[in-house]
C-alpha cells in the first residue's frame, strides 16, 4: 500500500491497530440508521476483526518510538496470517475515521481521539510482516492523545481482553490549550 496522508485518520489509529480497538459501544438513542452497531454494516467484521488480532497477541510484536509531533509505530508478526490481520485492521480504521464512525467510545481516550481526528496525519506502509505508521499533529494536546492512544494498543497487545475492558485517562492538556 502506497503511503497516505489523512487529515481525518487516527491511528491508530489509531490506529492502531490505532486501536484496538474496533470493540464498540451500542450509540444508543440514535436507532437502526444511527451509528451504532445496529446501522453499521462493518461494525461486526471489524469487531471481528480485532477480537482476531487479540486471541493471537501472543504473535505480535509492537514498537513505538515518540516524536516531537506524535509517534512511529511499528507492529509485525512472524505468523503470515496474523501480519495481513494487522494490515486489514489499520485499513478498516482509516475508514472509519474518514466516515466518522468512532469505535469503543466508552472509553474516554478513544472518544477523545475521534473528537480531534480532523488535527491528526497519518502515513502507513505495508511491511512484509506487518505495517508501519507515523502519526502526527501540530496541535500539542493532540500529540499526547497521540501517544498515548499508541501506548494503550501496546497493553492490548500485552493484557488482551482485561486491558479492552479498562477505560484510558486523558493525557493533561498543556498550559494555555484550549477548552
Amino acid at each position: 500500500m502506497n503511503a497516505g496522508h489523512w487529515g481525518m485518520t487516527v491511528a491508530l489509529a489509531v490506529l492502531l491497530l490505532t486501536a484496538p480497538s474496533a470493540v464498540a459501544q451500542p450509540d444508543r438513542g440514535r436507532g437502526p440508521m444511527g451509528k451504532g452497531p445496529g446501522g453499521d454494516p462493518a461494525f461486526a467484521a471489524d469487531r471481528e476483526l480485532f477480537h482476531q488480532l487479540l486471541r493471537h497477541r501472543d504473535a505480535i510484536r509492537r514498537e513505538v518510538k515518540k516524536t516531537e509531533h506524535g509517534v512511529e509505530t511499528l507492529t509485525e508478526s512472524d505468523d503470515p496470517e496474523v501480519a495481513i490481520l494487522i494490515q486489514k485492521h489499520v485499513a478498516s480504521m482509516k475508514k472509519r475515521v474518514e466516515d466518522d464512525k468512532p469505535i469503543h467510545r466508552r472509553d474516554p481516550l478513544f472518544a477523545e481521539v475521534f473528537r480531534h481526528a480532523d488535527k491528526i496525519t497519518v502515513v502507513y506502509e505495508k511491511t512484509e510482516k506487518g505495517i508501519r505508521v507515523t502519526e502526527t499533529s501540530d496541535d500539542a494536546y493532540v500529540v499526547k492523545l497521540i501517544q498515548k492512544h499508541a501506548e494503550v494498543v501496546s497493553l492490548f497487545i500485552k493484557h488482551g481482553f482485561d486491558e479492552v475492558h479498562r477505560n484510558h485517562e486523558l493525557p493533561s492538556k498543556p498550559k494555555g490549550a484550549g477548552p
